[in-house]
Protein backbone atom coordinates (compact mmCIF):
# COMPACT_ATOMS: atom_id res chain seq x y z
CA UNK A 1 0.00 0.00 0.00
CA UNK A 2 2.07 2.99 -1.18
CA UNK A 3 -0.51 5.23 -2.14
CA UNK A 4 -1.18 8.08 0.24
CA UNK A 5 -4.84 9.11 -0.95
CA UNK A 6 -7.07 9.01 1.73
CA UNK A 7 -8.48 5.29 3.26
CA UNK A 8 -12.60 5.03 4.12
CA UNK A 9 -12.54 5.70 7.79
CA UNK A 10 -12.57 3.11 10.42
CA UNK A 11 -15.16 2.68 12.91
CA UNK A 12 -13.61 2.45 16.40
CA UNK A 13 -14.64 1.27 19.31
CA UNK A 14 -14.49 3.43 22.57
CA UNK A 15 -10.72 3.41 23.88
CA UNK A 16 -11.98 2.13 27.49
CA UNK A 17 -13.49 -0.91 25.30
CA UNK A 18 -10.72 -1.37 23.54
CA UNK A 19 -8.26 -1.43 26.45
CA UNK A 20 -10.78 -4.06 28.56
CA UNK A 21 -9.94 -5.76 24.75
CA UNK A 22 -5.73 -5.21 25.23
CA UNK A 23 -5.54 -6.37 28.31
CA UNK A 24 -8.05 -9.59 28.14
CA UNK A 25 -5.43 -10.90 24.99
CA UNK A 26 -3.16 -13.95 26.08
CA UNK A 27 0.07 -12.30 25.26
CA UNK A 28 -0.16 -9.14 26.93
CA UNK A 29 -2.16 -10.68 29.92
CA UNK A 30 0.52 -13.35 30.01
CA UNK A 31 3.82 -10.52 30.20
CA UNK A 32 2.10 -8.97 33.02
CA UNK A 33 1.66 -11.52 34.69
CA UNK A 34 5.57 -12.46 33.93
CA UNK A 35 6.27 -8.74 35.10
CA UNK A 36 4.41 -8.99 38.49
CA UNK A 37 6.07 -12.86 39.12
CA UNK A 38 9.37 -11.69 38.70
CA UNK A 39 11.81 -10.75 41.89
CA UNK A 40 15.35 -10.29 43.01
CA UNK A 41 16.01 -13.51 42.53
CA UNK A 42 15.18 -13.53 38.88
CA UNK A 43 18.06 -13.81 36.10
CA UNK A 44 18.49 -13.07 32.83
CA UNK A 45 21.04 -13.86 29.82
CA UNK A 46 22.95 -11.06 27.99
CA UNK A 47 19.66 -10.91 25.50
CA UNK A 48 17.55 -10.00 27.84
CA UNK A 49 15.95 -13.89 28.57
CA UNK A 50 14.74 -15.87 30.94
CA UNK A 51 17.44 -18.43 32.01
CA UNK A 52 16.37 -21.71 31.01
CA UNK A 53 16.33 -23.19 34.45
CA UNK A 54 13.82 -20.69 35.21
CA UNK A 55 11.28 -21.62 32.27
CA UNK A 56 9.45 -23.81 34.37
CA UNK A 57 8.63 -21.19 37.16
CA UNK A 58 7.29 -18.50 35.16
CA UNK A 59 5.50 -21.60 32.68
CA UNK A 60 3.89 -22.78 36.21
CA UNK A 61 3.31 -19.07 37.14
CA UNK A 62 1.27 -18.90 33.92
CA UNK A 63 -0.78 -21.69 34.68
CA UNK A 64 0.94 -23.42 31.40
CA UNK A 65 1.80 -26.95 31.41
CA UNK A 66 2.93 -29.49 28.64
CA UNK A 67 5.41 -29.24 26.24
CA UNK A 68 4.82 -25.94 24.87
CA UNK A 69 4.47 -24.14 28.41
CA UNK A 70 8.34 -23.49 28.58
CA UNK A 71 8.36 -21.23 24.52
CA UNK A 72 5.12 -19.60 26.01
CA UNK A 73 6.39 -18.55 29.23
CA UNK A 74 9.76 -17.50 27.36
CA UNK A 75 7.72 -15.51 24.68
CA UNK A 76 5.79 -13.31 26.86
CA UNK A 77 8.94 -12.62 29.41
CA UNK A 78 10.53 -11.32 25.99
CA UNK A 79 7.61 -9.36 24.97
CA UNK A 80 7.33 -7.75 29.18
CA UNK A 81 10.74 -6.70 28.38
CA UNK A 82 10.31 -5.15 24.65
CA UNK A 83 7.26 -3.53 26.00
CA UNK A 84 8.74 -1.71 28.87
CA UNK A 85 6.28 -4.04 31.75
CA UNK A 86 10.05 -5.37 32.25
CA UNK A 87 13.12 -3.19 33.04
CA UNK A 88 16.76 -4.90 32.89
CA UNK A 89 18.71 -3.72 36.10
CA UNK A 90 21.86 -4.65 35.45
CA UNK A 91 23.32 -6.71 32.24
CA UNK A 92 26.06 -8.07 33.80
CA UNK A 93 24.37 -9.45 37.12
CA UNK A 94 21.30 -10.16 35.02
CA UNK A 95 18.62 -8.49 37.34
CA UNK A 96 15.25 -7.19 36.46
CA UNK A 97 12.53 -4.79 38.17
CA UNK A 98 9.62 -4.21 37.41
CA UNK A 99 9.29 -1.69 34.34
CA UNK A 100 7.34 1.53 34.53
CA UNK A 101 4.64 0.91 32.26
CA UNK A 102 3.30 -1.73 34.06
CA UNK A 103 1.87 0.64 36.68
CA UNK A 104 0.01 1.98 33.79
CA UNK A 105 -1.98 -1.37 32.86
CA UNK A 106 -3.74 -0.94 36.07
CA UNK A 107 -3.66 2.79 36.86
CA UNK A 108 -3.11 4.25 33.59
CA UNK A 109 -5.72 5.73 30.95
CA UNK A 110 -7.61 3.63 28.53
CA UNK A 111 -5.45 5.40 25.71
CA UNK A 112 -2.14 4.45 27.78
CA UNK A 113 -2.84 0.74 27.97
CA UNK A 114 -3.43 0.74 24.11
CA UNK A 115 -0.02 2.29 24.07
CA UNK A 116 1.44 -0.42 25.64
CA UNK A 117 -0.73 -3.25 23.33
CA UNK A 118 0.74 -1.25 20.62
CA UNK A 119 4.20 -2.07 21.95
CA UNK A 120 3.19 -5.62 22.40
CA UNK A 121 1.72 -5.60 18.56
CA UNK A 122 4.52 -4.48 16.95
CA UNK A 123 6.69 -7.30 18.89
CA UNK A 124 4.55 -9.76 17.25
CA UNK A 125 4.52 -8.84 13.96
CA UNK A 126 8.38 -8.13 14.23
CA UNK A 127 7.97 -12.15 14.88
CA UNK A 128 5.36 -13.06 12.16
CA UNK A 129 8.19 -11.84 9.61
CA UNK A 130 10.65 -14.37 10.57
CA UNK A 131 11.08 -17.81 8.82
CA UNK A 132 10.35 -20.58 11.36
CA UNK A 133 14.13 -21.76 12.30
CA UNK A 134 13.36 -25.13 14.41
CA UNK A 135 14.32 -27.13 11.73
CA UNK A 136 17.65 -25.31 11.21
CA UNK A 137 18.05 -25.32 15.04
CA UNK A 138 17.58 -29.12 15.73
CA UNK A 139 19.85 -29.70 12.68
CA UNK A 140 22.77 -27.88 14.10
CA UNK A 141 21.99 -29.46 17.64
CA UNK A 142 22.50 -32.83 15.82
CA UNK A 143 25.87 -31.81 14.13
CA UNK A 144 24.45 -30.93 11.02
CA UNK A 145 25.34 -29.15 8.14
CA UNK A 146 23.03 -26.17 7.38
CA UNK A 147 23.48 -24.50 4.11
CA UNK A 148 21.69 -21.47 5.11
CA UNK A 149 22.13 -20.00 1.99
CA UNK A 150 19.33 -22.14 0.73
CA UNK A 151 17.15 -20.35 2.77
CA UNK A 152 16.56 -17.28 0.41
CA UNK A 153 14.89 -15.38 3.13
CA UNK A 154 14.67 -11.69 3.04
CA UNK A 155 13.41 -10.03 5.94
CA UNK A 156 12.78 -6.34 4.77
CA UNK A 157 10.27 -8.41 1.80
CA UNK A 158 9.01 -10.31 4.21
CA UNK A 159 7.89 -7.66 6.53
CA UNK A 160 6.58 -5.71 3.43
CA UNK A 161 4.72 -8.59 2.27
CA UNK A 162 2.70 -8.94 5.74
CA UNK A 163 2.38 -5.34 5.55
CA UNK A 164 0.76 -5.12 2.25
CA UNK A 165 -1.33 -8.40 3.32
CA UNK A 166 -2.62 -6.50 6.56
CA UNK A 167 -3.62 -3.27 4.77
CA UNK A 168 -5.41 -5.01 2.05
CA UNK A 169 -7.23 -6.64 5.73
CA UNK A 170 -7.55 -3.29 6.67
CA UNK A 171 -9.45 -2.04 3.53
CA UNK A 172 -12.03 -5.20 3.54
CA UNK A 173 -12.91 -4.47 6.53
CA UNK A 174 -13.43 -0.54 6.19
CA UNK A 175 -14.66 -0.77 2.99
CA UNK A 176 -18.44 -0.73 2.62
CA UNK A 177 -18.26 -3.17 -0.80
CA UNK A 178 -15.84 -5.41 1.49
CA UNK A 179 -17.14 -7.83 4.22
CA UNK A 180 -16.85 -5.76 7.17
CA UNK A 181 -15.82 -7.24 10.09
CA UNK A 182 -16.63 -10.51 9.15
CA UNK A 183 -14.44 -13.36 8.44
CA UNK A 184 -12.15 -13.07 5.00
CA UNK A 185 -10.86 -16.29 3.50
CA UNK A 186 -6.97 -16.99 3.47
CA UNK A 187 -6.49 -17.34 -0.70
CA UNK A 188 -8.65 -14.24 -1.32
CA UNK A 189 -6.32 -12.30 0.99
CA UNK A 190 -3.61 -13.46 -0.82
CA UNK A 191 -4.20 -13.06 -3.77
CA UNK A 192 -5.21 -9.54 -3.01
CA UNK A 193 -1.27 -8.77 -2.97
CA UNK A 194 -0.16 -11.52 -5.39
CA UNK A 195 -2.64 -10.96 -8.51
CA UNK A 196 -1.87 -8.31 -10.77
CA UNK A 197 -4.85 -5.82 -11.49
CA UNK A 198 -6.64 -6.55 -14.65
CA UNK A 199 -5.84 -10.13 -14.69
CA UNK A 200 -9.15 -11.93 -14.94
CA UNK A 201 -7.36 -15.41 -14.61
CA UNK A 202 -4.79 -16.46 -12.73
CA UNK A 203 -1.86 -18.56 -14.20
CA UNK A 204 -0.84 -21.49 -12.54
CA UNK A 205 2.37 -19.97 -11.13
CA UNK A 206 0.56 -16.89 -9.51
CA UNK A 207 -1.76 -19.70 -8.53
CA UNK A 208 1.36 -21.00 -6.90
CA UNK A 209 2.81 -17.96 -5.68
CA UNK A 210 -0.84 -17.92 -3.74
CA UNK A 211 -0.67 -21.52 -2.40
CA UNK A 212 2.51 -20.92 -0.87
CA UNK A 213 1.75 -17.50 0.48
CA UNK A 214 -1.11 -19.03 2.18
CA UNK A 215 0.86 -21.44 3.73
CA UNK A 216 3.31 -18.63 4.76
CA UNK A 217 0.13 -16.57 6.68
CA UNK A 218 -1.45 -19.68 8.21
CA UNK A 219 1.76 -20.09 10.42
CA UNK A 220 1.92 -15.69 10.74
CA UNK A 221 -1.73 -15.41 11.55
CA UNK A 222 -1.26 -18.01 14.32
CA UNK A 223 1.57 -15.80 15.93
CA UNK A 224 -0.56 -12.87 15.54
CA UNK A 225 -4.02 -13.97 17.10
CA UNK A 226 -2.37 -14.12 20.84
CA UNK A 227 -2.23 -10.65 20.72
CA UNK A 228 -5.48 -10.05 19.86
CA UNK A 229 -4.75 -8.41 16.03
CA UNK A 230 -7.06 -10.92 14.33
CA UNK A 231 -9.48 -13.97 15.07
CA UNK A 232 -8.61 -16.86 13.03
CA UNK A 233 -9.63 -20.29 11.71
CA UNK A 234 -6.08 -21.99 10.64
CA UNK A 235 -5.33 -23.69 7.78
CA UNK A 236 -7.13 -27.29 7.71
CA UNK A 237 -4.25 -29.90 8.93
CA UNK A 238 -5.32 -32.23 6.43
CA UNK A 239 -4.01 -29.71 3.70
CA UNK A 240 -1.21 -29.06 5.43
CA UNK A 241 -0.31 -32.66 5.33
CA UNK A 242 -0.84 -32.83 1.58
CA UNK A 243 1.53 -29.90 1.47
CA UNK A 244 4.19 -31.51 3.68
CA UNK A 245 4.38 -35.01 1.53
CA UNK A 246 4.33 -32.86 -1.83
CA UNK A 247 1.18 -33.54 -2.57
CA UNK A 248 -1.04 -30.97 -5.26
CA UNK A 249 -3.15 -29.65 -3.15
CA UNK A 250 -6.90 -28.56 -4.85
CA UNK A 251 -6.12 -25.11 -6.31
CA UNK A 252 -7.77 -22.81 -2.94
CA UNK A 253 -8.73 -19.89 -5.54
CA UNK A 254 -10.07 -22.15 -7.92
CA UNK A 255 -12.57 -23.52 -5.46
CA UNK A 256 -16.29 -21.50 -5.55
CA UNK A 257 -17.59 -23.86 -2.49
CA UNK A 258 -17.97 -22.05 0.25
CA UNK A 259 -17.52 -25.44 2.54
CA UNK A 260 -14.25 -25.58 0.84
CA UNK A 261 -12.94 -22.02 1.43
CA UNK A 262 -12.83 -22.97 4.90
CA UNK A 263 -10.94 -25.17 4.59
CA UNK A 264 -8.01 -22.60 3.52
CA UNK A 265 -8.08 -20.37 6.64
CA UNK A 266 -10.49 -17.85 7.42
CA UNK A 267 -9.26 -14.69 9.21
CA UNK A 268 -11.09 -11.73 10.44
CA UNK A 269 -9.64 -8.33 12.11
CA UNK A 270 -10.91 -7.93 15.76
CA UNK A 271 -11.92 -4.35 16.70
CA UNK A 272 -8.74 -4.15 18.76
CA UNK A 273 -6.81 -4.83 15.43
CA UNK A 274 -8.36 -2.28 13.68
CA UNK A 275 -7.74 0.22 16.45
CA UNK A 276 -3.94 -1.17 15.82
CA UNK A 277 -3.44 -0.98 12.23
CA UNK A 278 -5.14 2.13 11.65
CA UNK A 279 -2.57 3.46 13.92
CA UNK A 280 0.36 2.04 12.07
CA UNK A 281 -0.94 3.50 8.96
CA UNK A 282 -0.88 7.36 10.30
CA UNK A 283 2.41 6.52 11.67
CA UNK A 284 3.67 5.46 8.15
CA UNK A 285 1.83 8.39 6.79
CA UNK A 286 -1.48 7.49 5.08
CA UNK A 287 -5.03 9.61 5.57
CA UNK A 288 -6.53 7.26 7.61
CA UNK A 289 -9.36 8.63 9.20
CA UNK A 290 -11.94 7.59 11.73
CA UNK A 291 -15.50 7.68 11.75
CA UNK A 292 -15.69 10.67 14.45
CA UNK A 293 -12.83 12.94 13.53
CA UNK A 294 -14.58 15.43 12.42
CA UNK A 295 -18.04 15.62 15.07
CA UNK A 296 -15.83 18.52 16.95
CA UNK A 297 -15.07 20.47 13.82
CA UNK A 298 -17.14 22.99 11.45
CA UNK A 299 -19.61 22.18 8.94
CA UNK A 300 -17.37 23.02 6.39
CA UNK A 301 -15.10 20.75 7.77
CA UNK A 302 -17.71 18.00 7.50
CA UNK A 303 -18.80 18.54 4.26
CA UNK A 304 -15.52 18.54 2.99
CA UNK A 305 -14.60 15.56 4.81
CA UNK A 306 -17.01 13.27 4.32
CA UNK A 307 -16.71 13.95 0.15
CA UNK A 308 -14.86 11.04 -0.58
CA UNK A 309 -16.68 8.44 2.48
CA UNK A 310 -19.15 5.94 1.34
CA UNK A 311 -22.72 6.38 2.25
CA UNK A 312 -22.59 4.64 5.32
CA UNK A 313 -19.76 6.34 6.67
CA UNK A 314 -21.05 9.72 5.67
CA UNK A 315 -24.32 8.86 7.67
CA UNK A 316 -22.26 7.86 10.54
CA UNK A 317 -20.08 11.13 10.79
CA UNK A 318 -22.58 13.15 10.39
CA UNK A 319 -25.12 11.12 13.29
CA UNK A 320 -21.98 12.28 15.29
CA UNK A 321 -21.47 15.97 14.43
CA UNK A 322 -25.37 16.50 14.71
CA UNK A 323 -25.61 14.87 18.19
CA UNK A 324 -23.58 17.72 19.34
CA UNK A 325 -25.58 20.66 18.41
CA UNK A 326 -28.68 22.03 18.48
CA UNK A 327 -30.63 21.29 15.49
CA UNK A 328 -31.35 24.45 14.18
CA UNK A 329 -28.38 26.11 14.29
CA UNK A 330 -26.93 22.80 12.89
CA UNK A 331 -29.07 23.15 9.66
CA UNK A 332 -28.02 26.74 9.39
CA UNK A 333 -23.72 26.26 9.82
CA UNK A 334 -24.57 23.63 7.23
CA UNK A 335 -26.07 25.82 5.50
CA UNK A 336 -24.03 27.97 4.96
CA UNK A 337 -21.03 25.58 4.18
CA UNK A 338 -22.80 24.36 1.67
CA UNK A 339 -22.48 27.53 -0.41
CA UNK A 340 -19.89 28.08 -3.38
CA UNK A 341 -18.90 27.86 -7.00
CA UNK A 342 -15.67 25.97 -6.77
CA UNK A 343 -15.10 22.37 -7.98
CA UNK A 344 -16.38 20.80 -5.17
CA UNK A 345 -19.36 23.22 -4.15
CA UNK A 346 -22.12 20.30 -6.04
CA UNK A 347 -21.07 17.27 -3.93
CA UNK A 348 -20.66 19.61 -0.59
CA UNK A 349 -24.25 20.48 -1.34
CA UNK A 350 -25.37 17.04 -1.87
CA UNK A 351 -23.61 16.09 1.58
CA UNK A 352 -25.49 18.92 2.69
CA UNK A 353 -28.50 17.53 1.95
CA UNK A 354 -28.31 14.63 3.20
CA UNK A 355 -27.69 15.79 6.94
CA UNK A 356 -30.46 17.80 6.64
CA UNK A 357 -32.32 14.79 5.88
CA UNK A 358 -30.92 13.74 9.72
CA UNK A 359 -32.64 16.85 11.04
CA UNK A 360 -36.01 16.87 12.28
CA UNK A 361 -38.49 19.49 11.94
CA UNK A 362 -36.53 22.14 14.23
CA UNK A 363 -34.49 23.29 10.91
CA UNK A 364 -37.59 24.33 9.00
CA UNK A 365 -36.70 28.09 9.86
CA UNK A 366 -33.59 27.50 8.46
CA UNK A 367 -34.61 26.04 4.87
CA UNK A 368 -37.14 28.76 4.79
CA UNK A 369 -34.42 31.69 5.23
CA UNK A 370 -32.60 30.13 2.04
CA UNK A 371 -35.37 29.86 -0.34
CA UNK A 372 -34.67 33.05 -2.19
CA UNK A 373 -31.05 32.07 -2.62
CA UNK A 374 -29.91 31.28 -5.82
CA UNK A 375 -27.91 28.20 -4.87
CA UNK A 376 -29.68 26.64 -2.01
CA UNK A 377 -33.15 27.76 -3.12
CA UNK A 378 -33.74 24.28 -5.31
CA UNK A 379 -32.07 22.59 -1.98
CA UNK A 380 -34.35 24.14 0.42
CA UNK A 381 -37.77 23.77 -1.49
CA UNK A 382 -37.03 19.97 -1.54
CA UNK A 383 -36.51 19.23 1.82
CA UNK A 384 -39.32 21.36 2.70
CA UNK A 385 -41.48 19.52 0.08
CA UNK A 386 -39.96 16.20 1.50
CA UNK A 387 -41.10 17.05 5.43
CA UNK A 388 -44.48 17.90 4.56
CA UNK A 389 -44.28 21.70 4.96
CA UNK A 390 -46.79 24.42 3.51
CA UNK A 391 -47.01 27.14 1.59
CA UNK A 392 -43.76 25.97 -0.37
CA UNK A 393 -43.00 28.47 -3.03
CA UNK A 394 -42.75 26.84 -6.75
CA UNK A 395 -39.51 27.07 -8.16
CA UNK A 396 -38.82 28.44 -11.38
CA UNK A 397 -37.90 26.76 -14.83
CA UNK A 398 -34.15 28.03 -14.04
CA UNK A 399 -33.98 26.91 -10.48
CA UNK A 400 -34.95 23.55 -11.70
CA UNK A 401 -32.19 23.43 -13.95
CA UNK A 402 -29.59 24.46 -11.81
CA UNK A 403 -30.53 21.93 -9.35
CA UNK A 404 -30.56 19.40 -11.91
CA UNK A 405 -26.76 20.31 -13.03
CA UNK A 406 -25.99 20.74 -9.53
CA UNK A 407 -27.35 17.29 -8.93
CA UNK A 408 -25.66 15.67 -11.56
CA UNK A 409 -22.43 17.35 -10.59
CA UNK A 410 -22.24 15.88 -7.25
CA UNK A 411 -22.97 12.48 -8.19
CA UNK A 412 -20.11 12.35 -10.97
CA UNK A 413 -17.93 13.24 -8.20
CA UNK A 414 -18.70 10.98 -5.69
CA UNK A 415 -19.29 7.60 -7.69
CA UNK A 416 -17.46 8.59 -11.56
CA UNK A 417 -19.48 6.95 -14.34
CA UNK A 418 -21.75 4.53 -11.92
CA UNK A 419 -24.58 2.43 -12.89
CA UNK A 420 -27.12 4.69 -10.60
CA UNK A 421 -25.75 7.92 -12.43
CA UNK A 422 -26.35 6.08 -16.02
CA UNK A 423 -29.93 5.86 -15.05
CA UNK A 424 -30.32 9.20 -13.99
CA UNK A 425 -28.94 10.61 -16.80
CA UNK A 426 -31.60 8.45 -19.05
CA UNK A 427 -34.27 9.21 -17.16
CA UNK A 428 -33.40 13.32 -16.98
CA UNK A 429 -33.83 13.12 -21.06
CA UNK A 430 -36.54 11.19 -20.91
CA UNK A 431 -38.48 12.90 -18.73
CA UNK A 432 -37.86 16.51 -20.14
CA UNK A 433 -38.30 17.00 -23.66
CA UNK A 434 -35.74 19.28 -25.17
CA UNK A 435 -34.17 19.39 -21.88
CA UNK A 436 -30.24 20.26 -23.88
CA UNK A 437 -31.63 23.25 -25.43
CA UNK A 438 -32.28 24.73 -22.14
CA UNK A 439 -29.56 22.65 -20.11
CA UNK A 440 -26.98 24.57 -22.14
CA UNK A 441 -27.70 28.24 -20.73
CA UNK A 442 -27.58 27.33 -16.93
CA UNK A 443 -25.39 29.33 -15.43
CA UNK A 444 -23.75 26.39 -13.19
CA UNK A 445 -20.09 26.23 -13.26
CA UNK A 446 -20.07 22.83 -13.85
CA UNK A 447 -22.88 22.58 -17.12
CA UNK A 448 -20.67 22.08 -19.29
CA UNK A 449 -18.87 19.15 -18.00
CA UNK A 450 -22.37 17.84 -16.86
CA UNK A 451 -23.33 17.76 -20.43
CA UNK A 452 -20.16 16.00 -21.64
CA UNK A 453 -20.68 13.29 -19.19
CA UNK A 454 -24.44 12.90 -20.22
CA UNK A 455 -23.31 12.54 -24.06
CA UNK A 456 -20.74 10.38 -22.53
CA UNK A 457 -22.78 8.02 -20.51
CA UNK A 458 -26.50 8.27 -22.41
CA UNK A 459 -26.78 4.57 -24.58
CA UNK A 460 -28.39 6.43 -27.25
CA UNK A 461 -26.23 7.78 -29.73
CA UNK A 462 -28.91 10.92 -31.27
CA UNK A 463 -29.45 11.90 -27.30
CA UNK A 464 -25.81 11.40 -26.91
CA UNK A 465 -25.03 13.46 -29.70
CA UNK A 466 -27.38 16.12 -28.49
CA UNK A 467 -25.67 16.35 -25.27
CA UNK A 468 -22.49 16.65 -26.91
CA UNK A 469 -23.77 20.01 -28.57
CA UNK A 470 -25.25 21.22 -25.65
CA UNK A 471 -21.72 21.05 -23.69
CA UNK A 472 -19.80 23.12 -26.76
CA UNK A 473 -22.30 25.34 -26.65
CA UNK A 474 -22.10 25.85 -22.68
CA UNK A 475 -18.46 26.38 -22.80
CA UNK A 476 -18.53 28.83 -25.86
CA UNK A 477 -21.18 30.70 -23.51
CA UNK A 478 -18.86 30.30 -20.52
CA UNK A 479 -15.46 31.19 -23.34
CA UNK A 480 -17.30 34.45 -24.75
Amino acid sequence: MSDRSPLPPARLHAEAELARDALSTPLLSRAARLARWAGPDTRVDAGGGLLDEQLPAAAEALGLSGGDAAAYASEAWRVAVDTGLVEIVDEEEGTVAAGADLALLTGGSPREVLRVWLGVLETVLADASVPDLGGIVDAMAEGGEVDLSSLDFDPKGEAEFLDGVLGNLYLLTVGEDGPGGGPVPLPALAASVLVPDGMAEPTDDVLQQVSDAMMRLDGQFRLLEPAGLVEYTPVDEALLAEGEGGDTAEEPAASGDDMDVTRYGMVRLTPLGLYGLRARLLEAGFAAPAVGDLADKGADALLDGTAAFGPAAAQAETEQWLARREPLAAARELLAAARGSDAGAPLRRLRCQQALSLVGADAEPALREVLDDAELGGLARVWLTEHGARDVPAPSEAMVFWLTIDTVAAQLDAEGNSQELRALVEGLARQHGGFFDTAWRVGHPATADVLEAMGRLHPDKKIAKEARKAAFKARSQRAG
